[in-house]
């Protein structure tokens, strides 16, 4: 059974949201690593179509790695280095966490509300 669109989509601004988060995460932990990169995702596009029909399908739990196919991707920030290469800004680093973290709750606050339509609408509200 296929998920309602509005419930597809705001799964997936949950979850790009959270992938954001962690790559957050991995450039403040890295701030300190000489040479090191900030990287950040590309932005989340509700056009893109995950399973489009050419898309590799799962036949099973497991199958194709772990979870669903994202359509985003990881990219290297460009900007100004410290004397020992790292590119990381510690601001930057909280704006974007802060970024993620509000799109995360826009996404679930989205996800509730349709499902508390659904429930509605089935007599279960």
């Amino acid at each position: 059974m296929q998920m309602p669109a509005i419930l597809s989509l705001a799964a997936d601004a949950a979850r790009h949201a959270a992938d954001r988060q962690a790559v957050t995460a991995r450039n403040i932990v890295n701030a300190d690593t000489p040479g090191f990169r900030p990287f950040d995702l590309t932005p989340f596009d509700p056009g893109l179509d995950v399973d489009a029909s050419f898309a590799q399908r799962r036949t099973r739990p497991g199958h194709l790695g772990d979870g669903p196919a994202r359509p985003w991707r990881e990219v290297t920030q460009e900007g100004p280095l410290d004397p020992n290469g790292n590119g990381v800004d510690l601001e930057t680093e909280i704006l974007r966490g802060t970024d993620a973290q509000r799109a995360h709750n826009r996404a679930i606050t989205v996800y509730r509300a349709s499902m508390d339509l659904l429930r509605a609408s089935l007599g279960r509200g």
